[in-house]
């Protein structure tokens, strides 16, 4: 922090869950000019949260500068922490539209009120769908515990990318899902050497209707408990591969094995690449 520069204040939002208990917590600070890199990230780790995000003002009105940090690192993109703010900014500035220049790129965000409920929809950078090599999954199933058995083999594994890399693992059983005990340090290092953000697990439970968690060990989190950017991801992945039709509503619900449930809607248009999330949130405290 610049030594002239006032204490910023700093909101506490969760995401994806219009309760306080619920969905994903982020740290908000809507005027960030007079920080530093060092300074967001003591911030990002005094509150502990998956991630933080911080705000500057862009060119253009409703146009903000975005970055995102964890409790250890700044990560190029984060959906929760990007609905988190769309919410705060729209009770202080009203609902509409909004451009956030993120490290990955543009992301639009669109704010809604509907009955007293306020709801953002964010747009995803174009996403891309990748391999992953046999070794590498090897890897990821030793480090979280998983038998190969325990796949659900409907869902190829794969890295997805929609602002941030997710490797994208399907659990054969909701029982799979549920039982998460993984090596924190094994698990953190394949991911640094793939550039992962999360892995992001998921239980199929209907046509358009997924349970996922995200190990997010790089973070200096366990899991991080409702996962907009890996929504967005599993999203791309789940079109490319025809899971779901090119029209699709999806909706996730993830938080429920950590007693902070939430519900993330995934939204695809046909001729459309990018990915829409929507949710709800509210402020914490």
């Amino acid at each position: 922090m610049t030594t002239n520069a006032p204490h910023p204040e700093v909101l506490r939002y969760t995401a994806f869950s219009a309760r306080p208990e619920g969905g994903n917590p982020a740290g908000v600070v809507l005027d960030a000019d007079g920080l530093d890199d060092a300074a967001m990230l003591a911030i990002a780790a005094d509150l502990g949260y998956s991630e933080s995000a911080f705000l500057t003002p862009g060119a253009a009105q409703r146009s903000y500068g975005i970055r995102y940090f964890s409790p250890k690192a700044e990560v190029p993109f984060c959906g929760h922490a990007t609905i988190a703010t769309a919410i705060a900014l729209a009770e202080r500035i009203g609902p509409g539209e909004l451009v956030f220049a993120t490290r990955a790129g543009t992301v639009p965000v669109t704010v809604a009120e509907r009955d007293g409920a306020v709801t953002a929809t964010l747009t995803s950078v174009e996403p891309h769908v990748e391999e992953v090599s046999g070794g590498d999954l090897a890897e990821a199933l030793a480090a979280l515990g998983w038998p190969g058995a325990d796949l659900d083999p409907a869902f190829p594994p794969r890295i997805a990318f929609a602002g941030a890399r997710h490797l994208v693992l399907a659990a054969a059983s909701r029982a799979r899902l549920a039982d998460l005990s993984y090596d924190f340090a094994r698990l953190e290092a394949l991911m640094h050497r793939l550039d992962l953000t999360t892995v992001q697990l998921v239980w199929r439970e209907s046509a358009t209707v997924f349970h996922v968690r995200d190990p997010f060990p790089v973070g200096g989190v366990v899991e991080d408990p409702a996962t907009g950017a890996a929504a967005a991801a599993f999203g791309a992945y789940a079109r490319e591969l025809g899971l779901v039709p090119e029209d699709a509503v999806l909706t996730l619900h993830q938080g429920e094995d950590l007693g902070r449930p939430g519900e993330l809607t995934v939204t695809l248009r046909a001729g459309d690449p990018r990915v829409r999330v929507s949710g709800t949130g509210t402020r914490i405290d």
